[in-house]
């Protein structure tokens, strides 16, 4: 039988606020368990929350990011469940007038990802299990989230991916959010079914996902599961489910809930929010540029599409490359040595996103201007970026006056015969019809310059004196 993937996601976002949505305690993450707590995230009787004014700004900006209507009149309401991460048996959320709506993700291939709503709510405590009994840690009841709510668009796990990633990235730009999957500061609720014949399936819901990979085997295994089921005259069960990275399956947890289960009603504790358009105005005028727009910028300075893709996948990488360019350095000849030299000793994605040098963007800009103007060669750049990697410093630690002075004609044209001379077996390979062979004489010149021969101009002269 025929049948097609559907899929949305409900995409939690911790938001970057120094302090929780209703009350002043730290949101800081990795604190001993139970000391960023108060009566207020905890529930206790007789506690009023406050709403912290830059959870709704962060809220406003995610929306504007994602294209998003803002509505200007919005509220809070009570959702019901029981549960031990949750004391007060309530949460604070929003149900019927979101603060964001009727937005979208487009992907590389032009399909856009409906976004339904964004909404603010209170995130609540963390079960620990360990030794056979599970303990609750509150730190985290009431750091504030965003819930991102998207149409069911999404039709493969490739594109599962693709939106997560985008979304990921848009609001590490705008900063409301580290979006750490591994800490917990982005998770994801994927909703699965399948579609027959224009006839929507039964869908399920796999909870907490905070890696894209495991995403997109949840969704493969799911999808082939309830296949499966289908195909055998079973019913696929509404239901919550989990995924087992260990065993790359999924299992119920609970059938899932249904709104009228939660009895929502309007938070009494908490006023009507009325935002001016004056103040989303004002939020639109600070928004930073987002990554396609910064990509679009890149490859219009002649960056290629990779390398304008690579720099674009870190915030912080982006900001560097920024002030390289603000200082006038060339921008293919930085985007070249971020990729390359750069990157190679960043080995991990954490390493890229925190982007921390040993020297500033304005040193390794005199580094790119000295390649620009012809004054050392992109290999001495990259010889002297490694050494700056490793011990920071300023240029002129590395490159002297001497340095800058290149290599005459005469020079180069005494080399290349020793280099020659050197290697006669190369020579004769060359001679033979072999000219990849040429490059064997490479090292010998870079070796005797210290890096500061043009090679270019090198092979011209070595291809003249192994044709004579």
């Amino acid at each position: 039988m025929n049948y097609r993937l559907v899929s949305g996601f409900e995409t939690h976002v911790e938001l970057a606020t120094a302090s929780k949505i209703f009350c002043g305690c730290s949101t800081k993450f990795g604190a001993k368990p139970n000391t960023h707590c108060c009566p207020v995230c905890t529930g206790q009787p007789g506690s009023l929350p406050v709403l912290n004014k830059k959870v709704v700004e962060y809220a406003i900006r995610a929306g504007l990011a994602t294209h998003c209507t803002i509505n200007a009149v919005t509220h809070l309401d009570r959702k019901n469940y029981s549960y031990p991460d949750l004391p007060k048996a309530y949460q604070i959320s929003q149900y019927d007038r979101p603060l964001c709506e009727h937005g979208y993700i487009e992907l590389d291939s032009g399909k856009r990802i409906g976004i339904t709503r964004i909404h603010i709510e209170e995130d609540a405590g963390k079960l620990v299990h360990e030794r056979g009994f599970t303990y609750i840690d509150y730190n985290r009841g009431g750091v504030p989230l965003i819930e991102i709510v998207s149409e069911p668009d999404i039709s493969s796990p490739e594109e599962a991916r693709e939106y997560v990633e985008k979304l990921q990235l848009i609001m590490r730009y705008i900063g409301v959010s580290d979006c750490k999957m591994q800490e917990g500061s982005m998770r994801c609720d994927v909703n699965v079914s399948l579609s027959q014949d224009g006839v929507m399936g039964t869908r399920t819901e796999i909870k907490n996902m905070n890696s894209v990979t495991f995403i997109e085997r949840a969704i493969i295994y799911e999808a082939a599961r309830q296949r499966e089921i289908l195909e055998g005259g079973g019913r696929v069960e509404q239901a919550t489910l989990r995924f087992d990275e260990a065993t790359g399956e999924t299992y119920v947890m609970r059938t899932k809930e249904d709104a009228q289960d939660y009895r929502y009603f309007p938070e009494p504790d908490l006023l009507t929010v009325v935002i001016p358009q004056e103040k989303i105005d004002e939020i639109a005028a600070h928004m930073s540029e987002l990554p396609v727009q910064k990509r679009a910028r890149y490859l219009s300075l002649g960056i290629s599409a990779q390398n304008a893709n690579l720099l674009c996948r870190y915030r912080a990488v982006c900001d560097f490359f920024d002030a390289c360019l603000k200082a006038d350095a060339g921008a293919r000849h930085a985007a070249n040595l971020i990729v390359g030299t750069i990157y190679a000793a960043l080995p991990t994605e954490e390493d890229k996103e925190a982007f921390a040098l040993p020297f500033a963007a304005e040193e390794f800009a005199k580094l790119v201007k000295y390649v620009d103007g012809g004054k050392i060669n992109f290999t001495l750049a990259q010889i002297t970026l490694s050494e700056m990697l490793k011990k920071g410093g300023a240029v002129s630690d590395y490159i002297k006056e001497e340095d800058l002075a290149g290599i005459s004609a005469g020079e180069l044209e005494s080399l290349c015969i020793q280099a020659v001379a050197a290697n006669p077996a190369a020579a004769a390979d060359y001679r033979a019809g072999k000219h990849k062979a040429i490059g064997s004489f490479f090292g010998y010149i870079k070796r005797a310059t210290g890096g500061r021969a043009d090679i270019k101009a090198a092979e011209q002269v070595l291809k003249r004196l192994l044709s004579d």
